[in-house]
């Protein structure tokens, strides 16, 4: 029986056709299988609530990918912070909960604290890909199974909202802050305090702050214009989110699935350029809100500007001396 089995000897005419019509029958059922198994599907988050300024720059890469990656890449976007808190995104991705997140490295500096130099910077996205910041920063972050494949921003500064006033320092004033600007608000001579967005808004109304920072960007989204009377003018550093991506999840895809991301994420940062309009209407928006600009005079501007590089880089040789001095030469303005 062993030996009919292995080589079962001539067959009929009627048995060589029957043998055929089976066998395409397993290729048509096995076409299926096989198209599915070259598609991969992702999972994503955003440390920023859904639809809101700081998120749909990325919404629209998820949506595009979607549309275009059929068969080769899809994206499963499970939501904002109620899906992960925006200081667990970090280590969600590198621990596989989600494959990709749009996130600012101001999350994740407990797992990498350099990437919080992403937001040291007022260079454009093409000026760090061509320095090689971007890929320095990438440097740091394989080490820690991460990727950082997109920059989502350009041209969004840091500004200060006070309901004080400003006279070229906060003295005297309590102010809501992110790691990001905690050194610069403490030289100034502030209070500092650190609450979650969402607390904000009720922080403002109860007077326990009297101001905060923020990108030029965003404050509708969270309602803080009804409770803010001023923002300073100039706005210093560059608000970063990006795409990071666990880096396994990127090295397990296949050259074409990442050769197709690879120009969605090039889409992505081209989008970049309309932050510029952006910023604009925000800017003008908040105008017509009642929030009043304080400009401050050319030495001034100049003052605050030094005095926020200068905590910045010198926080950074706190943390990482090893890296600082390459971190301050590749994000700052020569």
């Amino acid at each position: 029986m062993l030996r009919s089995l292995v080589n079962p000897g001539p067959r009929s005419p009627q048995g060589k056709r029957r043998a055929l019509l089976a066998a395409a029958a397993l290729a048509c059922l096995a076409a299926p299988a096989l198209g599915q198994a070259q598609q991969v599907t992702l999972r994503a988050v955003s440390s920023f609530d859904e639809k809101t300024f700081f998120s749909r720059h990325f919404e629209r890469f998820v949506e595009k990918v979607n549309q275009e990656g059929k068969g080769l890449v899809q994206i499963n976007y499970i939501g904002g912070p109620k899906a992960i808190p925006p200081f667990e995104v970090g280590n969600a991705v590198r621990n596989k909960v989600v494959d990709l997140a749009n996130v600012t490295g101001v999350f994740y500096t407990n797992i990498v604290p350099e990437a919080i130099a992403m937001s040291y910077t007022d260079l454009t996205t093409r000026e760090l890909r061509a320095n090689g910041a971007i890929d320095y920063m990438n440097t740091l972050l394989a080490p820690k199974g991460l990727a950082y494949l997109a920059r989502l921003s350009d041209g969004v500064p840091y500004h200060i909202y006070t309901n004080k006033g400003f006279t070229g320092d906060l003295k005297g004033q309590k102010m809501r802050i992110t790691p990001v600007y905690r050194d610069l608000f403490l030289s100034l001579g502030s209070t500092v305090v650190q609450t979650a967005p969402g607390e904000l808004y009720t922080a403002l109304e109860r007077g326990v702050v009297d101001g905060y920072g923020w990108p030029i960007a965003g404050i509708f989204d969270l309602g803080w214009q009804e409770k803010t009377k001023y923002r300073v003018d100039p706005g210093f550093y560059g608000s970063e989110n990006g795409i990071l991506m666990n880096l396994s999840s990127w090295k397990n895809l296949t050259q074409a699935q990442r050769d197709f991301l690879q120009k969605q994420f090039a889409w992505a940062e081209e989008q970049n350029a309309t932050y510029k309009d952006e910023v604009a209407a925000e800017s003008k928006r908040q105008a017509e809100a009642g929030v009043k600009t304080i400009a401050l005079s050319p030495e001034d501007s100049r003052k605050l500007l030094d005095a926020a590089h200068d905590a910045a880089w010198k926080r950074m040789a706190e943390v990482s001396p090893t890296h600082a001095a390459r971190l301050k030469s590749l994000f700052s303005r020569p």
